[in-house]
């Protein structure tokens, strides 16, 4: 209970029930950026929060046993009403307020600082106002609209009185903030009775209500009333303005290229300021600015913590710390964002070839290029990806179906003119590619064939012919150079050609993959454009059935001295991948090694528990006599070779395996350092242990020569007198040393690792110190029982770094702190290396974020599960939140594998940096933010099965989905309303999309008394129907887990499904070709059946994601409207 206090008391009271959470905090460093030193609440734990909740119960009943009216009236007393008006015009005598009223709507901008000779007990009448000009008569109606809503003020009164009482414009602007967003909630809207709260002087004023609707746990028992569509359309569009500002455009696409006059120049893709539509920008990085601006980060002996020194002044401003980074400079350099490219692009056209792919779209993208983009989860509209030769400055980028072009010396006066590339005029291009060895050699993919073009001579060659030209999906099954569905979307390979890095003899060489989709099923959907009963057909592999098959070819040519493209040759392999590896099904990942002899590849089989990474020489590809296109099971005698070899030759190598029980996680952790005739060194990303490490290995590699004879002298037949390609002894690793770089129970992520061969030093990224942050790491491959810590704590970052590890952009937030973007230089001081003396400069911001208001940050609390199994949990607390009230609530639920939806990061960020991500992009997340301002509590848990806490967390699901993700999302849920006390459990969504759609409708049916209502967007319904890369991956073959496919189906719950009406609601884009709409299709048919109450939502013209603008705010506007039934 609250006792009666000075009005400083009170207002320090106030202060802290404004700005913390109702439970102990743990401190982590959260505030200010990475040169600031405060602390904030971030990460709440359960215990305290439950010791904290018996104090609150305990308190209330005393309050209810003692009947001292304590429960909220339906309304305020002429007298609280007059102390409300006299509090606001204190405001005005202590505050310079700008006040604008529109549409009934009031909102207060408190522009200046607090006047030197305002007390707090002043006071100005409204008449007096109105003298005060422009100022009085907009005051005067915010009083009057102020006044018609007095009835539903409560709390913010007391609010209002403690910033009364406040000595700093700080209160102010929160007290003004919390009775702006109480006026402004539609969760308010015709103000509900009984707004509970805890200060028990205030209550004891407030008079007993006998209709009162509020039960003893103080909760709002009477529905929200309910908002028309078009309430509803005006909210999304202001909530959407309002929340525009949070949506962080950081530069994405990150590159390095170091001038010749010192300079480094970063490129990336990025809005210039005005302007939605993303292009090519650049900033210049100074390398010779002075060192006051350079940071040391110096060794803490048996410490993993680091301290940070200014080294100009030579004094340190922070100490050895675990935890603690003190930055000492003030000054923060600002890099420029200059624009590269003349917008618009002057030769930029919606070009015939739109037309003809599309069927007459008034959509200027081709399907195909559409599809890309879907897979890549990038936007279809201005530049989104380029291509940059560092030597030379050529820059190569698609846009509007065509390639484009343009040099950038470094020295250019003004922009570039992108000129538009001679390419195949009746198809889209995609994927252009610059030679590594010749800048003016770009290769790309046309109509499923591989094409090259010499940008100085304008020569264009087709280098394949599998496709046959009509552009049709039965007629067309062959492709080069384009990676099959599956491998586009569940593995993440979009590259399905590369460039031998580099070439002595003149010849140009390219390796490529052939993919045969002949038995891959057919399916027809609604087209994409506008053309009335067209459909557009696409390959899908269904669980269980058969996948593209897959080959690796090269085709060389060369450049005559007419600069044409002459004497191209396909070459084979002469053993097929399929017949050595019987297990084979998945090429996940290609490259070249660095001496460009060898061609690597990881191989996945079926059920994705073992990979293979080997080597296939560059002599195993052989020209073959047959013109016909080889398929991938061709055995040695289904051709007549031209090569022969009088030398000796190398087979193909495998150099490691890795096997799982559960299944392999693919990765692109591999960096060749040093190839030898006898051995291999890399390193190479393994999760062995349970966590995914690095480890440094050496394999050795068996050398065959052409009369069969292998190097340890072990005979072998020779085949047709040709050299023996394929030896038994080289298709097992031979494993010479392995040196574990990392270990422990949390894992380096999968997608970059960066190295400094001078200095032997290896950068990545992990999740060492907490599994919510992204870290820099750094580790020794002389000495690997060290890792340091790079960036500071309590902060998530994205790093890129330039080829040398000399320079590196960080883009870090939190969940109190936007994204900021900055520039680092990195030195190695040490002359006997190691990570001791990295040496880190800061050379410029790109961005600064600042810091969002504190109604948009949400806490992350860490609930135990009757398992024992710690979650993490995400709490957006509604912007009208009020001690003693319970909320509805919304879990946004995904629930499934390969994602984390909780972490220490504002979820609102528009970034994909060098292909890294954070996991979910903002579009999705102003969601979030959007239902906390309308007053619902929004709840986000990373149940068992989410990513980033080891295989064991993560193969929780194996062979269960649909079964075990709910029961742990209900768990931590219930503890969290036990704990928090203002989760109203009577009053819960589930919504969710993908994934999260599944979750939805598998929550109403498996935990109805917990779910009122469901949404589910484009929802998985029976897991027989979705692809086989995916599925099989957690699930197993069906034939060979029919009960947890039977167990995991939606469509064999369906007498599970509630009779009552407005408490299921499913939304599908009709043009998905991810989740087929067949999947909702299939349940509302068995919905019919059934007799079962259903909404439906349908945008014709959306696939997986919603990409029109118009579509996302129906859609948010169906949420908040279908919400109401809460």
């Amino acid at each position: 209970m609250e006792s009666t206090g000075s009005r400083a008391q009170s207002a320090q009271q106030q202060r802290n029930r404004l700005a913390s959470s109702p439970s102990p905090p743990l401190n982590v460093n959260l505030g200010g950026g990475p040169n600031a030193n405060s602390t904030s609440t971030m990460y709440i734990e359960s215990d305290a929060l439950s010791h904290h909740h018996q104090q609150q119960q305990q308190q209330s009943h005393g309050r209810n046993n003692n009947n001292s009216g304590h429960h909220r009236s339906h309304s305020i007393t002429n007298a609280a009403a007059t102390s409300f008006v006299n509090l606001l015009d204190g405001f005005t005598s202590r505050v310079s307020t700008a006040v604008s009223v529109a549409g009934g709507t009031s909102s207060m901008s408190l522009m200046s600082s607090q006047s030197a000779s305002s007390t707090p007990g002043s006071t100005h009448s409204i008449a007096s106002l109105t003298s005060m000009g422009s100022l009085g008569t907009t005051a005067n109606a915010l009083y009057s609209s102020i006044g018609s809503a007095l009835n539903s003020i409560t709390s913010p009164i007391q609010a209002a009185a403690a910033a009364a009482t406040a000595t700093t414009t700080e209160v102010v602007v929160a007290a003004a903030s919390v009775i702006t967003n109480h006026l402004s909630s539609p969760t308010s809207g015709t103000p509900p009775h009984g707004l509970g709260g805890d200060d028990d002087e205030d209550c004891d004023d407030c008079e007993e209500d006998e209709d009162d609707a509020v039960d003893n746990d103080g909760h709002i028992a009477a529905p929200t009333p309910s908002k028309s569509w078009a309430e509803n359309k005006i909210i999304v569009q202001e909530m959407r303005k309002k929340l525009s500002p949070l949506s962080s455009m950081v530069p994405t696409n990150v590159q390095f290229r170091h001038l010749s006059d010192g300079r480094a120049r970063c490129y990336f893709v990025g809005s210039p300021p005005q302007n939605w539509e993303t292009t090519l920008l650049f900033a210049d990085i100074n390398m010779q600015q002075q060192e006051e601006q350079q940071l040391l980060i110096q060794r803490q002996d048996g410490d993993s913590g680091v301290g940070i020194s200014t080294t100009s002044t030579g004094s340190p401003t922070g100490g050895p710390s675990q935890s603690s980074f003190h930055f000492g400079p003030l000054h923060r350099p600002k890099l420029s964002w200059n624009p590269l490219l003349q917008q618009p692009i002057p030769s930029a056209h919606v070009s015939s070839t739109s037309t003809s792919t599309s069927g007459g779209s008034s959509c200027p993208y081709a399907r195909e290029f559409q599809l890309l983009q879907e897979r890549k989860r990038l936007s279809t509209w201005g530049i989104t990806c380029y291509e940059l030769h560092k030597p030379s400055g050529k820059l190569v980028f698609p846009c509007f179906n065509d390639l484009y072009q343009c040099l950038d010396t470094g020295y250019n006066s003004g922009l570039l003119f992108p000129t538009q590339l001679r390419t195949c005029p009746q198809w889209t291009a995609l994927d252009p590619q610059i030679c590594p060895q010749n800048s003016d050699m770009i290769a790309y993919i046309s109509d499923c064939d591989l094409f090259v073009t010499h940008t100085l001579s304008g020569h264009e060659k087709r280098l394949t012919y599998t496709s046959s030209g009509r552009h049709s999906y039965p007629d067309d099954a062959l492709s080069a150079g384009v990676p099959s569905y599956v491998m586009q979307e569940e593995f993440s390979r979009y590259q399905g050609f590369w460039w031998q890095p580099h070439s002595d003899d003149g010849i140009y060489r390219i390796v490529y993959e052939e993919v045969d989709e002949t038995e891959v099923s057919l399916y027809t959907f609604p087209s994409s454009t506008a053309v009335q009963g067209r459909v557009d057909e696409y390959r899908f592999p269904r669980t269980g059935s058969t996948n593209a098959k897959s080959k690796l070819k090269l085709v060389q040519f060369v450049l005559n001295e007419s600069l044409q493209i002459s004497e191209i040759c396909i070459k084979d392999l002469p053993y097929s991948l399929l017949a050595v590896f019987s297990w084979l099904e998945y090429i996940v990942r290609v490259g070249w090694t660095p001496d460009a002899n060898y061609v690597w590849v990881q191989g996945l089989d079926r059920k994705q528990q073992r990979l293979d990474l080997f080597l296939i020489p560059l002599d195993n590809f052989c020209e073959s006599y047959s013109s016909q296109v080889s398929t991938p099971t061709d055995s040695i005698g289904d051709h007549s070779w031209r090569s022969l070899y009088s030398r000796t030759i190398t087979p193909l190598q495998v150099i490691y395996t890795e096997q799982s029980e559960s299944w392999i996680n693919v990765h692109d952790m591999l960096y060749i350092l040093e190839v030898s005739d006898t051995s291999v060194t890399y390193v190479w990303a393994s999760e062995e242990t349970g966590f995914r490490h690095l480890y440094l290995v050496t394999s050795s590699l068996v050398l065959t020569n052409a009369n069969g004879q292998s190097d340890a002298g072990t005979p072998s037949a020779p085949q047709q007198q040709q050299p023996s390609f394929v030896e038994q002894s080289a298709l097992q690793p031979r494993i010479i040393n392995k040196v574990a770089l990392t270990s422990g129970e949390w894992e380096v992520l999968a997608r970059n690792i960066w190295v400094d061969k001078p200095n032997q030093l290896v950068y990545f990224v992990g999740l060492r110190d907490t599994p919510l942050e992204k870290h820099l790491y750094v580790v020794s491959l002389q000495r690997p029982e060290h890792i340091r810590l790079l960036t500071e704590p309590g902060y998530s970052y994205l790093v890129e770094f330039d080829d040398e590890c000399s320079l590196m952009l960080l883009v870090y937030c939190n969940i109190q702190r936007l994204p900021s973007c900055k520039v680092m230089r990195v030195n190695q001081t040490c002359q006997n290396g190691g990570v001791n003396g990295i040496q880190i400069s800061l050379m410029g911001y790109l961005h600064e974020g600042g810091k969002p208001e504190p109604q948009y940050c949400p806490q992350i609390f860490r609930p135990q599960l009757p398992s024992g199994d710690i979650v993490y949990a995400m709490v957006y607390k509604p912007h009208n939140f009020e001690m003693g009230v319970k909320y509805p609530t919304v879990l946004n639920v995904y629930g499934g594998p390969e994602v984390q939806t909780v972490n220490n990061t504002f979820k609102v960020i528009l970034c994909l940096c060098a292909s890294v991500s954070f996991v979910l992009q903002g579009k999705h997340q102003l969601r979030m933010h959007m239902l906390a301002a309308q007053g619902y509590c929004v709840i986000c848990i990373d149940s068992r099965g989410s990513r980033h806490r080891g295989k064991r967390f993560e193969s929780h699901i194996r062979g269960r989905m649909g079964q075990v993700e709910l029961p742990d999302q209900v768990d931590a849920l219930r503890i969290l309303a036990d704990q928090l006390g203002y989760i109203d459990m009577e009053r819960v969504a589930i919504h969710g999309w993908s994934y999260g759609g599944y979750l939805s409708l598998m929550g109403l049916v498996q935990f109805p008394q917990i779910f009122k209502v469901a949404i589910a967007g484009a929802p998985v319904t029976d897991w027989k129907y979705y692809d086989t890369g995916y599925t099989e991956r957690y699930m197993d073959l069906p034939h060979q887990n029919e009960a947890g496919y039977a167990a995991g189906s939606v469509l064999n719950y369906i007498n599970s499904f509630p009779e009552e009406e407005n408490r299921l609601l499913l939304i599908h884009g009709l043009i998905d070709e991810n989740v087929h709409f067949h999947h909702t299709s299939r349940l509302i048919s068995a919905l019919n059946k059934a007799n079962k109450p259903y909404s439906l939502h349908l945008f014709p013209e959306e696939r997986h994601s919603l990409r029109n603008l118009e579509s996302n705010k129906n859609y948010e506007t169906k949420l908040l409207s279908f919400l109401q039934n809460l």
